[in-house]
C-alpha cells in the first residue's frame, strides 16, 4: 500500500474489530471441548497405527488399555461424578492432580494424555504428527486462551509420565524374546500353514493383571481329551469343523469373514506371498464402543469411561485366555483333520499361530459384550460397519452379547476352532467382564442393565 497514513488506518482497523469480538467464556469453550467426537478420532488414529505396526491382539490390548487409562485420568479431575482408577487397577496409583485454582480445559488434557502415550507405546509415532497439529488447532479456534491450552496440554502430558511409568512395571519387557516349545506330543500344538509361524505371545499370562486377582481366576473346564477313535468327544468335534468346512453355507462364510480380525494374514499365490493387515479384535470392540457412543449420544465423559472399561476388560480377558492357551496347549483343527481326514481340506479363515483353546474371540468379545451392556443397556440394537472399509461388510445385532455370541461361533465357522472353545471361551469371557464391571463402575455413574 503506497499511502501509509492508510495502511495505518487499516491496521487500527483490524485491531478494533478483533478486539472488540468477546472472548469466549470457559463455560463455553469447555463445553465446545467436550465434544466427544475428538476423542473418536483419537481412538481411531490409534488404531490406524496398530494397524499398520502389525501389534498382535494381545500387545495391541496392552497399548489401548494404557491409552485410554491414560485418557480417563485426566478427564476425572474436571468431571464430577467420576473418581480416578487408583486403588481400584492393580497397583495404580494416583497420577498428579492439577494446579489449585488454575483453569484447565479437562477435554484436552484428556486427549494430550491419550495420544501421548499412544505415541510412547507405538513404533509409528510420526503417524500422529500431521493428525494431532490438526487436531490442536481445533482448540485455539473454539476460543481456548493460549495460557490454558498450555497449561492443559502439560497436565495431560504429567498423567502420561505417570502412566508409562506404571506400564513400565508390568512385566512386559520380562516376556520379550520367549519362545514356545512345540514338542509335537499327540494333540499339542504345532505350526500352521502357510507361514508356520511361531507361537505368539507364550508368556503373556505373566503380564500384570488389569482388574483380575490373577492371570488363572477364571480357568475354564478342561478341554475334551484328544481321542481321534470314532464316536469320541474330541472326534466328534474334529468332525464338526470338517463338515462345516465341506458344506459351509454362504451366510457361515460372510459371518467367519465378517469377525476374522487377523492382525497379520500371510497371502501366498505361487512363489509370491505377501501379508494384508487387518483390525484386532481388541480394535473392533472399541470401534463398536465408539458406533454405540454416537448412536446412544453419549457426553464426553462417558465415553471416555466405556473406551477405558472396555479396554481394561479386553485386555485382562487376553490375559486369562492366553494362560489357558499355553496350558492345555491343545492343536489346531487343520493339523488333526489334515493328519486324520483330508490332507487337502484348509479351514476358510487362516489359523492363527497359537494354541486352540480356549478361543480369544470368544473371551474377549463376551468380556468387552458385558462392560458396553453395564454401560449402555441389554437388548440395545445396533449396527457395525467397522470392518467396511476393509471389505468385511456390515452386520447388524440385537444386543452386544448377541454380537459376542457371534463373533464366538464365527471362529466354527472359519475352521479355526473347536466348538468347546467357543462356548466355553465365551463363558470365561463374561465372567472377566463381569468381574471388571463389579471391581470397577460405581452404579451411580452408569444405568444398570437388567439381568
Amino acid at each position: 500500500m503506497k499511502n501509509p497514513i492508510a495502511y495505518l488506518i487499516v491496521l487500527g482497523g483490524l485491531w478494533l474489530l478483533t478486539s472488540c469480538q468477546p472472548k469466549a467464556t470457559p463455560e463455553e469453550y469447555n463445553a465446545k471441548a467436550a465434544e466427544p467426537e475428538r476423542y473418536h478420532q483419537c481412538v481411531k488414529k490409534l488404531t490406524d497405527v496398530i494397524i499398520h505396526d502389525i501389534f498382535s491382539p494381545p500387545v495391541a490390548s496392552r497399548i489401548y488399555g494404557y491409552a485410554t487409562l491414560a485418557g480417563y485420568e485426566a478427564m476425572v479431575a474436571g468431571q464430577p461424578g467420576y473418581e480416578s482408577l487408583a486403588g481400584k487397577l492393580r497397583k495404580f496409583t494416583a497420577p498428579p492432580k492439577p494446579e489449585p485454582g488454575q483453569e484447565y480445559c479437562f477435554p484436552l488434557a484428556s486427549a494430550r494424555a491419550f495420544l501421548t502415550v499412544s505415541r510412547n507405546l507405538t513404533f509409528s509415532g510420526d503417524m500422529f504428527d500431521e493428525f494431532e497439529k490438526d487436531f490442536y488447532e481445533q482448540y485455539k479456534e473454539i476460543g481456548v486462551p493460549e495460557e490454558v491450552i498450555e497449561r492443559s496440554m502439560a497436565y495431560g502430558e504429567a498423567v502420561a509420565k505417570h502412566i508409562m511409568e506404571f506400564a513400565g512395571k508390568d512385566s512386559y519387557k520380562q516376556t520379550r524374546g520367549f519362545k514356545h516349545t512345540v514338542t509335537n506330543a499327540e494333540g499339542t500344538w504345532v505350526p500352521t500353514p502357510p507361514a508356520y509361524m511361531e507361537a505368539a505371545e507364550p508368556k503373556w499370562m505373566q503380564i500384570r493383571c488389569w482388574v483380575m486377582d490373577t492371570c488363572s481366576q477364571f480357568i475354564p473346564p478342561k478341554a475334551a481329551a484328544y481321542d481321534m477313535a470314532k464316536g469320541s468327544p474330541f472326534y466328534k468335534l474334529v468332525d464338526e469343523v470338517y463338515q462345516l468346512g465341506v458344506h459351509q453355507t454362504e451366510e457361515q462364510r460372510r459371518t467367519a469373514f465378517f469377525w476374522d480380525d487377523n492382525a497379520f494374514v500371510m497371502n501366498v499365490a505361487g512363489h509370491v506371498s505377501y501379508a494384508s493387515k487387518k483390525m484386532t479384535p481388541g480394535g473392533h470392540w472399541l470401534a463398536i464402543a465408539a458406533t454405540i457412543a454416537r448412536q446412544q449420544k453419549a457426553d464426553f465423559p462417558k465415553s471416555v469411561q466405556a473406551y477405558a472399561l472396555t479396554a481394561f476388560a479386553l485386555a485382562d480377558g487376553f490375559i486369562s485366555c492366553w494362560d489357558e492357551k499355553y496350558r492345555s496347549n491343545r492343536i489346531r483343527p487343520e493339523t488333526v483333520i489334515n493328519k486324520f481326514i483330508d490332507p487337502k481340506w484348509t479351514p476358510y479363515l487362516q489359523t492363527p499361530p497359537f494354541p486352540e483353546y480356549t478361543s480369544g474371540h470368544s473371551v474377549i468379545s463376551a468380556a468387552a459384550a458385558e462392560v458396553l451392556t453395564l454401560l449402555y443397556g441389554d437388548n440395545v440394537a445396533f449396527t457395525d460397519s467397522t470392518e467396511h472399509p476393509y471389505g468385511h461388510g456390515v452386520r447388524s445385532f440385537k444386543s452386544f452379547r448377541d454380537a459376542a455370541v457371534e463373533a464366538s461361533y464365527s471362529r466354527l465357522y472359519g475352521g479355526i476352532h473347536f466348538r468347546d472353545a467357543l462356548e466355553l471361551g465365551n463363558v470365561q469371557g463374561r465372567k472377566v467382564g463381569e468381574y471388571v464391571v463389579e471391581k470397577l463402575a460405581k452404579k451411580k455413574e452408569v444405568a444398570m442393565a437388567p439381568r
